[in-house]
């Protein structure tokens, strides 16, 4: 008999978080078979394709639980002139009839590549569902899942921006969603005129269709009301912990530390879990303030110390929301560090909030280096995982499931003479 290759491909000096030197990761059939300190011939059986790392950082690559293609780069055609949240909804609002699934598509893609050359291997993205957009958006979005599924793996979350009970006909069509392929329901309480009904009804919904809860809460800086106790009350009733995410949860930056703490503590105990959108969170909230002002950023990472299941993530790109963005979550941890005081110490926990944290917050089973799982590796330009969150290292190349997605050539300085 010939004798099988043991593996198809072989990433020599790879440097692992969980390694204290470069290692060899083995790969067959597009999964991780063997990670050894050093895979021998005697081992291969044949030749393998050898991708030399070069003792750099590997990571499973990013993973964004909170970005929304369907109205992503809308600057063209509103400007950015916009100066709350409720303008900025209302902007996008105005925009949504005229969407087409053409539109949604090509804007969604033109973000969803930056992300995958960023090195993002797995994504939530938010789609918007209401009588304004129909199902248009949401019918570009699955198709962007899958034209794009060789680079990344991509999940719909559906939900109605503009309230629920409040809005005839988006509970029909969120059903319909449900039906036809949406993997998460969202919410966001604070747009409708009854907001613990709204929330009933969407985790009704999430227990129908055994889908995840991702909502959109408490985004300002008043926290003498919040909507964050129901949905704590909601997830323990339901035995749903471990299934919710909340996100922006604005209010809890304005907390003192005693009501911080006891925050801390409801969201660990019913697990809730907090994705911080840091690019939207600083340019939307503390507009009033004419001096001092608010940086509105919830401390994610203080709150995964005290058990809370925490992310950052993009949120918005380049429209009335945020009107910046390269959809890059290495730039984003960097950007939530330098606005949250992290210190060097902080440094590999802010990596964790756009790595092992949303993987979990996703409940993506099939995370991580290990052996058994995906071949999902991006290469960082660092030997040093707590000088990706500091330096911002390039990111050079990428693999999905074993197959090679993208490559980032080292610039070249052309010194005179």
């Amino acid at each position: 008999m010939i004798a099988q290759p043991a593996f198809d491909l072989i990433f020599r000096n790879t440097l692992l978080r969980s390694s204290a030197a470069p290692v060899d990761i083995g790969v067959k059939g597009g999964r991780i078979a063997a990670i050894e300190p050093k895979l021998t011939s005697e081992k291969l059986a044949c030749e393998a394709v050898e991708v030399d790392v070069g003792g750099r950082l590997a990571l499973p690559g990013f993973v964004d639980t909170h970005i929304h293609l369907d109205k992503a780069c809308l600057l063209d055609r509103c400007g950015h002139n916009h100066g709350s949240v409720s303008d900025a909804i209302r902007a996008v609002a105005g925009m949504k009839k005229d969407f087409t699934a053409e539109d949604v598509y090509a804007r969604g893609a033109k973000v969803l590549e930056r992300a995958i050359v960023h090195g993002t291997t797995r994504m939530r993205t938010h789609v918007e569902i209401d009588p304004r957009i129909g199902l248009r958006g949401f019918e570009a979005v699955k198709t962007l899942k899958r034209d794009h599924a060789w680079a990344i793996d991509l999940s719909l979350c559906v939900f109605p921006q503009e309230g629920l009970t409040n809005d005839p006909g988006s509970e029909e069509l969120l059903i319909q969603a449900l039906r036809d392929g949406g993997e998460a329901i969202g919410g966001c309480p604070y747009m409708d005129t009854d907001p613990d009904a709204h929330l009933e009804r969407i985790f009704d919904l999430a227990q129908e269709f055994d889908v995840d809860v991702d909502l959109h809460l408490d985004f300002d800086l008043d926290p003498s009301w919040w909507h964050l106790d129901e949905v704590c009350r909601q997830t323990e009733r339901r035995n749903y912990g471990g299934r919710v995410a909340i996100g922006h949860a604005t209010k809890l930056s304005a907390l003192p530390p005693e009501r911080m703490k006891a925050a801390a503590a409801q969201l660990a105990k019913s697990g809730v879990a907090v994705t911080v959108l840091p690019a939207t969170d600083l340019y939307l909230l503390g507009r009033e303030a004419t001096h001092n002002v608010p940086r509105g950023l919830t401390p994610a990472h203080k709150l995964a110390g005290d058990g809370v299941l925490c992310s950052v993530a993009t949120n918005n790109v380049l429209n009335p929301f945020t009107p910046f963005g390269d959809a890059s979550l290495l730039r984003m941890a960097n950007l939530y560090a330098n606005v949250a005081h992290a210190s060097i110490s902080d440094f590999d926990t802010c990596l964790d909030l756009v790595t092992e944290l949303p993987a979990r917050l996703m409940n993506l089973g099939d995370y991580g280096i290990k052996v058994g799982n995906p071949a999902d590796l991006v290469v960082l330009e660092t030997q040093d995982s707590r000088f990706a969150i500091a330096e911002l290292p390039d990111i050079v190349m990428g693999f999905k499931s074993g197959r090679q997605t993208f490559e980032r050539q080292r610039p070249n300085l052309f010194r005179p003479g």
